[in-house]
């Protein structure tokens, strides 16, 4: 008997041991191939040395991001536990159910005061001023500019600058100044161009550059909570930000009709132009000499104020959402209550991950941890977003096919392209009810 004991003892210690191990689960997540990713697959690594649990940071191609995510949720899979989504997604994703609702788990860790305020407003909830959330706050990331120091700071340069501008040649403090730098340091002959910016008209790369300059010119792409855009995506403030971005166009490298990020890079990189537009996000790989072998003379400011003193920047990153059909949303919410943590957050900021935690973006050591980090902190608390909604994907095309005929060939005027889109807003708006 003693022994028939011993062998159900036996048994059920396996069963125990089975079961532990189920509970010691895998998580996905899924994102777009870039380097951000790579440093928060090193920082779940950490995760599972305390844990146990293995977690894998799934990536694609940036071009096939949304198109795979999308189809994965359309089709209620399980592949992916978690996604870091693009903030455009929130309306989509949160309003076909493919989102689990994080509002409870966000307001008990009270992270509308420990996340950047626009972090929260952009990267988390939906509708705007709705008070739910579907995400949180992950990749914090904005549009910045670095600029070439040693054309700046060129005895020469700055000599006949300021006898041809009345002002000393430094990193723009406005879009006036923006626009007379370029102007300055576009010179074909010499194989030089004033400034390298987001052209690109697949996505949003062209929208984001454009964005830049309506939202520090003081203006706005709509009444978000009304889905108003007559008279807001057409004002005067708008149009006058559009001629400006047009003409910077022309003081772009040859052949960038069609230029992201990786081509904006290149600008700095093979001596092409004196300031270049990008996401903080890629700058780490121009202090490195290793890809920029013009690391030590290559610069960084925010993006300029506009003629009425405003000065915000197109948002970029993303946040980490838990997805519906999750086989394992219990672990994946522990996680989320891992990634949350204030030495989480700084270590992900040391991994190179842009942290979201405003107290970490607040510190001395964030801020003078890399020649960027003080223009991200500043940039992370005065950025806005495109819209949201779940037909932002129509939205972002009837822009892009406004603004870029404009942009690169002078089609019309700045006016006739932003009237048609806040007609085709409208329309759009109508036709799903808003």
């Amino acid at each position: 008997m003693r022994r028939r004991m011993i062998g159900i003892a036996g048994g059920l210690a396996l069963v125990l041991a089975s079961s532990t191990s189920v509970l010691a689960q895998e998580l996905t997540i899924f994102w777009a191939e870039w380097d951000p990713a790579n440093y928060l697959q090193e920082l779940v690594n950490e995760y599972e040395a305390e844990t146990g649990v293995q977690v894998t940071v799934e990536t694609t191609p940036w071009q096939d991001f949304q198109t795979k995510a999308f189809t994965e949720f359309n089709a209620r899979g399980s592949a992916y536990d978690m996604v870091v989504g693009d903030s455009q997604w929130l309306g989509a994703a949160s309003e076909a159910g493919h989102y689990v609702d994080l509002t409870d788990f966000f307001n008990e860790h009270n992270l509308g005061e420990v996340m950047a305020p626009a972090t929260v407003k952009y990267y988390a909830e939906y509708p705007s001023e709705s008070g739910k959330f579907w995400a949180i706050p992950a990749e914090g990331d904005a549009v910045g500019w670095s600029y070439r120091k040693d054309w700046f700071e060129d005895p020469k340069e700055m000599e006949a600058f300021k006898a041809k501008y009345g002002y000393d040649l430094a990193p723009p403090k406005d879009w006036k100044e923006l626009r007379d730098i370029a102007e300055f340091f576009h010179r074909p002959d010499e194989n030089r161009y004033g400034i390298a910016i987001y052209t690109d008209n697949s996505y949003d790369g062209l929208v984001m550059g454009v964005e830049n300059a309506i939202f520090s010119f003081g203006g706005e792409l709509g009444d978000y909570a009304n889905y108003k855009v007559d008279g807001i995506i057409n004002s005067d403030q708008n149009v006058k930000a559009l001629e400006l971005y047009r003409e910077l166009y022309t003081y772009t490298p040859p052949g960038w009709a069609k230029s992201f990020f990786v081509e904006n890079n290149q600008a700095i990189t093979e001596n092409l132009a004196a300031m270049s537009m990008n996401y903080f996000a890629f700058f780490p790989a121009l202090v490195n000499e290793a890809s920029n072998p013009n690391a030590k003379v290559t610069g960084f400011f925010p993006n300029p104020a506009g003629p009425g003193g405003d000065q915000f920047a197109a948002l970029g990153g993303q946040g980490i959402s838990v997805i519906s059909y999750s086989e394992n949303k219990e672990e994946a919410m522990k996680f989320l209550e891992w990634f949350i943590k204030d030495e989480t957050q700084k270590r992900w900021a040391e991994l190179g991950g842009y942290t979201a935690s405003a107290a970490v973006l607040g510190s001395d050591e964030f801020q003078n941890a890399t020649p960027y980090n003080k223009a991200f902190y500043e940039t992370m608390f005065r950025v806005k977003d495109f819209w949201a909604t779940p037909e932002y994907a129509e939205l972002l095309i009837q822009m892009n096919q406004r603004v870029y005929p404009y942009i690169t060939a002078g089609e019309g005027s700045a006016k006739e392209a932003l009237d048609a889109l806040a007609g085709d807003w409208k329309e759009t708006f109508e036709k799903y009810g808003r």
